[in-house]
């Protein structure tokens, strides 16, 4: 179904709400995307980071009233929650779970059913439109976040499925990998830079906004570092899923590799994300679990790194 149109429930994913007049003032200072680039039109990636660099969340951030949301892996909000509120105590601005107040679906080539509800579908990546409490957020070409108060939600469930069959999440995740959208989730906490997951590739880090915390490994990888490892599409035959974190092996080195990002499943098997080092991938003998495991077969992404592109906001 992942080739067709469709809606599913991002029943994956929390809302993390910062509100309050210090809140956009306090995440400038805490994330890799630049917040004075968002707008009423306008949505970002981005991460936080350890000091050390190493990502304890990846999100879509968006302003909405009085402050700014930010989806993330559901089970990483409790501890993301809690470290960025120790840095908030000096200012004014309040830190929420929010997921019980939204209700997001993805929708994938349903430009049709979105106009519907009288949404303009949005143009570009990241660009946002609203209408009457909705926000449509393009988050790559033919997908479309749906943002929804829960009390709106299955009124517009229901309209969406008068147009559109309803899916699993897989399909959508499936849209992600074939995105090269990379994602920290529970088990990969704290354990890739930005860079490692192409983040600065999809718009998520800025290299002129400033310090943030993790700020100096961030920028000294992409101005004075070598990359090492960083993320690949694959894919993967058979009735395996590897979940994030699971390790790849390769046999001409004789020692792990690399990780799983994100997986789904295909019709034919699996397709994931992984970060991978480049002598592994240019040996291309990669192995899902351990060095006799099934083997990888990689694929294209659908963007260059560039460098001179990745520093423009």
């Amino acid at each position: 179904m992942a080739e067709s149109a469709f809606f599913c429930t991002l029943s994956h994913e929390g809302v993390l709400a910062v509100r309050g007049s210090d809140a956009g003032k306090f995440l400038q200072g805490q994330l890799t995307c630049n917040i004075s680039y968002l707008g009423d039109s306008t949505s970002s990636l981005g991460a936080r980071c350890m000091v050390k660099g190493r990502m304890q969340s990846s999100f879509r951030i968006l302003p909405e009233g009085d402050g700014y949301l930010l989806a993330m892996a559901r089970e990483l909000l409790e501890p993301q929650l809690a470290d960025l509120k120790k840095y908030a105590v000096f200012s004014k601005a309040k830190l929420t779970d929010e997921s019980n107040a939204w209700v997001r679906f993805g929708v994938h080539g349903g430009e049709a059913a979105l106009q519907t509800l009288g949404l303009e579908v949005p143009a570009q990546t990241d660009a946002m439109t609203r209408h009457a409490g909705l926000i449509a957020i393009a988050v790559s070409p033919g997908r479309i976040e749906l943002w929804v108060a829960a009390d709106q939600a299955e009124q517009i469930k229901a309209q969406l499925a008068e147009q559109l069959p309803q899916a699993d999440l897989n399909d959508w995740l499936l849209g992600q990998i074939r995105a090269g959208i990379g994602q920290v989730m529970a088990q990969t906490r704290e354990l890739f830079i930005p860079q490692m997951i192409n983040l600065q590739a999809v718009g998520g880090v800025s290299f002129k906004k400033g310090c943030y915390t993790g700020q100096e490994i961030v920028a000294r990888m992409q101005y004075l570092g070598k990359l090492k490892r960083r993320q690949y599409r694959a894919a993967l035959a058979g009735q395996e899923l590897p979940a994030p974190g699971t390790e790849i092996f390769s046999p001409t080195h004789n020692s792990s590799v690399g990780e799983v990002v994100l997986s789904a499943r295909n019709a034919e098997g699996s397709e994931l994300l992984a970060v991978l080092t480049a002598d592994a991938v240019a040996d291309n003998n990669l192995h899902v679990g351990s060095p006799d495991g099934p083997r990888l077969e990689l694929l294209s992404l659908p963007y260059e790194l560039d460098r001179d592109r990745e520093i423009q906001r």
